[in-house]
């Protein structure tokens, strides 16, 4: 192709131009990282995605299937007369794929049947040994009725603690069972829904560092802007990293002592967003839940802030 033979492929053209007009990027995977030109963030808060032809800062929320869009407004003449000779097949996929109208919408999801909230003043008998599972692991009244935990005497749920999880709206978006009748069995049983989500959106504070634990027991015992990760890990498509992203909060990451790589790949990832991030170090404690509050303080007062060099020695360490 001639312009491969002028020297470069079309995706590296594309990138110098933007380089040129938008500043020097990070790469976190199949997308780079920009200023954004709209909102002047002192952050690289623009992403774009060359092969997607697609660009969206997560600061002031701009966003826009056509990069050319932001060659034609912040760039100069050569900019754009070379945009254009660049793009100048059309994708008649990514036309389809822009005028099709698309309706986003999440499934209705709601508490399991016979649930009863364990935030009230009198609870039912059946609702004792509910208390007690809670009682015994260190969970105190103010917990739950900082994350409404209540529980299920029938149904489906039956013998099972539920903690609900709530969106930015207020919307149930999620609830994490777990059993505490030892007759009941798996331990956890939780609903067929994404887990894509912000556990609790509703009650974080994002004006505050956040911190990232693996499960929502672990969130209890960190504190009220704490975020259980659901067993699932960062990436590109993660709405919390979105959110993480949007709201420039820091990041203490607090996962168990058995997942050393998945600590590193989520260290990893929010450090290619620029964000900011500590290491928590649990000592020789199984996990969070088993600790508690006054003992993973003390751990989190002792994290330490992580950078780029830092992630690399804790790589190589790995390695070793």
């Amino acid at each position: 192709m001639w312009l491969q033979r002028q020297g470069g492929t079309l995706r590296d053209k594309k990138l110098k131009a933007l380089t040129e007009i938008l500043g020097t990027p990070y790469r976190s995977g199949d997308e780079y990282l920009f200023n954004c030109p709209y909102c002047e963030h002192h952050k690289r808060k623009m992403s774009i995605n060359l092969d997607k032809n697609y660009y969206k800062c997560w600061a002031c929320d701009t966003s826009g299937r056509n990069i050319y869009w932001l060659v034609r407004r912040f760039g100069e003449h050569q900019h754009k007369a070379l945009w254009r000779d660049l793009t100048a097949s059309i994708d008649f996929h990514v036309l389809e794929d822009l005028f099709e109208p698309k309706v986003h919408s999440e499934p209705a999801l709601a508490l399991p049947e016979g649930f009863l909230s364990l935030a009230t003043r009198n609870i039912p008998p059946t609702g004792f040994r509910a208390r007690n599972y809670l009682r015994k692991r260190g969970i105190t009244k103010q917990d739950i009725t900082w994350w409404k935990i209540g529980y299920c005497c029938e149904g489906e749920y039956a013998g099972r603690i539920i903690i609900p999880s709530f969106n930015s709206s207020g919307d149930l978006n999620y609830f994490v069972s777990r059993a505490y009748d030892d007759k009941v069995y798996p331990r956890y049983k939780n609903p067929s829904a994404s887990r894509n989500i912000v556990f609790n959106d509703l009650f974080v504070d994002w004006s505050s560092n956040i911190i990232l634990v693996e499960g929502v027991f672990d969130a209890i015992v960190a504190g009220k802007n704490a975020i259980p990760l659901l067993g699932s890990t960062l990436n590109e498509r993660s709405t919390l990293l979105q959110r993480i992203a949007k709201e420039d909060a820091g990041v203490y990451v607090a996962l168990d002592p058995d997942a050393k790589k998945k600590e590193l790949e989520i260290i990893r990832t929010l450090l290619n967003f620029d964000i900011e991030v500590w290491k928590v170090n649990i000592g020789d404690y199984e996990d969070i839940g088993t600790m508690s509050k006054a003992q993973f303080q003390k751990c989190l007062d002792n994290a330490a802030l992580i950078t780029q060099e830092d992630y690399l020695l804790l790589t190589l360490a790995m390695s070793v």
